[in-house]
């Protein structure tokens, strides 16, 4: 990462030079009233935007954008804006594998990503990983691990998770994952954030 990066406004702060959060939100109104201005403001100022949401959402999403004054077909066909389905960028081939999806990630980065953006700012919609344990499991470990990614690159990363449809448990071990955290639509430094290395040996221990 670079320390240059100029500050990106989010949930009423700013990012400094970390920049992977996990987002927890009651609803899709409150969801898009914190990430719409982070949407807006990034292509803006010429970076890549990229989201990452449910089947069936994408023509919500568009209407989304457009409320906020997104030209998002303009966006779509310069290949400044992505939008992709969960399902289909996580599970390919139907299965949630951790190494392909790191390397996913870093051809996504920063520095790496076609178009010479400054910058990717990413947002992915985490509902995919409900109703499968193991599934789950899986991502909590990965969202661990790909912050060796993140802590290269400049981009902002983040990780939307609905409360109601995780368990406490689960929301404290994403929680641990994310140097970043923002509950009831504020933005703030995650005092449960484990360093990876630390985070991993606990969490495989507690799943063997």
């Amino acid at each position: 990462m670079t320390r240059t990066a100029p500050p990106i406004s989010l949930a009423g702060s700013q990012l400094g030079e970390v920049r992977h959060i996990c987002a927890f939100f009651s609803n899709e109104d409150e969801e898009y009233r914190v990430l719409l201005p982070l949407i807006k403001e990034g292509l803006e100022r010429g970076d890549k935007a990229i989201q990452v949401v449910n089947p069936q959402q994408r023509e919500e999403h568009l209407r989304r954008l457009a409320s906020a004054g997104i030209d998002s077909g303009s966006a779509l066909r310069t290949g400044q804006l992505e939008i992709k389905i969960n399902t289909e960028a996580y599970l390919r081939d139907g299965k949630f594998d951790q190494d392909r999806m790191l390397e996913t990630f870093e051809k996504l980065a920063s520095g790496n990503a076609p178009g010479g953006y400054p910058l990717s700012r990413i947002v992915c919609r985490m509902d995919w990983v409900v109703g499968d344990q193991s599934r789950l499991e899986n991502v909590i470990e990965f969202e661990s691990r790909v912050n060796e990614v993140w802590n290269r690159h400049d981009d902002a990363v983040i990780c939307t998770y609905h409360l109601s449809q995780f368990s406490g448990d689960a929301v404290i071990d994403i929680m641990r994952t994310h140097p970043m955290v923002i509950i009831g639509a504020t933005l703030q430094q995650n005092p449960f954030f484990m360093p990876p290395e630390e985070f991993l040996r606990e969490f495989r221990g507690r799943r063997s």
